[in-house]
Formats: C-alpha cells, sequence, structure tokens
C-alpha cells in the first residue's frame, strides 16, 4: 500500500493506491491516523479509488481509522468505494458506519 496526503478546504484526503491488507500497511495507516490527529485534523477522507485488492485484514485498518478519529471527535469517510468493496462493507454491514462518496467535492461538502 502506498498512500499520498493532501488537504482541500480544510478536509484531510488520503489517497490510497495498491492492496489494502494487514501487516505493515495496518501499522502505515494507523501512524498516518495519530499524525494526522496530532496536527489537530479531524476531518479525513480515504480515497480508494486505486486500491487494487483489499482482505479482510485491509477492512480492519479502515475500521481502526474510523474508530481512532471518532474517539477523538473526528469523522472519516470513504471515497470512491469499488463494487467489490462496496459488496464487502454491505455483507459486513459496515455500509451503516462508513459514509462513502463517489465524487470528491461532495464528500468535502459533507464536513460543512
Amino acid at each position: 500500500m502506498k498512500y499520498k496526503i493532501r488537504e482541500k478546504e480544510g478536509v484531510v484526503l488520503i489517497d490510497l493506491s495498491g492492496k489494502l491488507m494487514g501487516g505493515s500497511d495496518a501499522e502505515l495507516f494507523k501512524d498516518c491516523i495519530y499524525d494526522l490527529l496530532e496536527k489537530g485534523r479531524k476531518k479525513i477522507i480515504v480515497n480508494l479509488g486505486k486500491v487494487t485488492w483489499i482482505n479482510s485484514a485491509g477492512v480492519g485498518i479502515l475500521i481502526t481509522g474510523y474508530t481512532t478519529m471518532r474517539k477523538k471527535e473526528g469523522d472519516l469517510k470513504l471515497l470512491n468505494v469499488s463494487e467489490k468493496i462496496k459488496s464487502i462493507l454491505y455483507v459486513t454491514k459496515l455500509n451503516l458506519i462508513f459514509d462513502c462518496y463517489e465524487d470528491e467535492e461532495d464528500a468535502i461538502e459533507s464536513y460543512s
């Protein structure tokens, strides 16, 4: 997994790419979230548009990011969720937890 961080209108976007699996990816993502929280950033959008593969550990990474943000009075939303990932979220009922967007501007505006 690789990631790039950018900011737009006070919202932090984390563009993920590659395979989202456990192991070192989990630590990398967790460190990224904690670093953003330390900087006072509490509006996060994770862009999954370039994620080519996700497994259960990858879903766990997203859940950990979400719960960490919520505990610190922040929020984490998803952008460009593929049909495969949508089906995983649906089966696990995580679609009821995560706010998912197909348009970046809509996702950003949801924080207004």
